[in-house]
């Protein structure tokens, strides 16, 4: 499990005086970047190699706000690899109370010059490193 903290920002608040849920959608992809760097697999190179790793599916539930100027943990991690996808989990906690606010899912794919590819069939090093340590 990969923990990433984010403090909550103004702008980022609705007229109720809470996070837009929008918003938690970047702080996951904000996450995901992190968990990739914490085992030495740098996204940049990734798409200077011609890869990309799009989001194919996202499921959110909302379960508590979280306001201006709390602090979250996102906890993450990957649920299942399959050297073509990879899917992960998300529980955002408010830090101080440590209250689950949202549960999330997301599946991404590898993709190279437009095609679903196998990454471990593409990059067989990046795919070691993701068996590693994530998969």
């Amino acid at each position: 499990m990969y923990i990433y903290e984010r403090k909550a920002h103004y702008h980022e608040t609705d007229q109720m005086g809470v996070i837009h849920h929008s918003n938690y959608l970047r702080y996951m992809e904000e996450a995901r970047i992190e968990l990739l760097d914490s085992v030495n697999l740098n996204y940049k190179h990734l798409e200077e190699i011609g890869i990309i790793s799009p989001i194919v599916s996202v499921n959110v539930e909302y379960k508590k706000p979280i306001r201006f100027d709390d602090i979250m943990q996102i906890k993450l991690w990957v649920s299942k690899y399959t050297g073509v996808s990879f899917e992960i989990e998300y529980e955002i906690v408010n830090k101080e109370t440590q209250e689950l606010c949202i549960k999330a899912h997301s599946k991404s794919c590898f993709v190279k010059n437009n095609r679903v590819v196998s990454i471990k069939k593409e990059c067989p090093d990046i795919d070691n490193t993701l068996r590693e340590n994530i998969g």
